[in-house]
């Protein structure tokens, strides 16, 4: 079994997002973004590495989450954190 099987064990293809009108952290603060990431492992927003807060990688980080997905309407990838791979 590949590293990233078993990260792909702990998503949930049909996870819904926490808050669908915006990165979580950023609406809080008041802070723009780029573009957003959906966790598939709790649904957390998180922005871009390109937005001024990078908190979708921040929630990797602190949370140990591997992988996202884009939030971008017409975007269809999912990226793991921990093999730094596209799946």
């Amino acid at each position: 079994m590949k590293k990233t099987d078993a990260h792909l064990k702990q998503v949930n293809q049909n996870i819904h997002a926490k808050t669908p009108n915006g990165c979580e952290e950023c609406l809080q603060i008041g802070s723009d973004w780029v573009h957003l990431r959906l966790c598939l492992s709790c649904g957390h927003v998180g922005c871009c590495d390109s937005s001024p807060n990078t908190h979708a990688t921040k929630h990797f980080k602190s949370t140990g989450h591997p992988i996202i997905r884009s939030f971008q309407p017409g975007e269809d990838w999912e990226w793991c954190y921990v093999d730094n791979i596209m799946i």
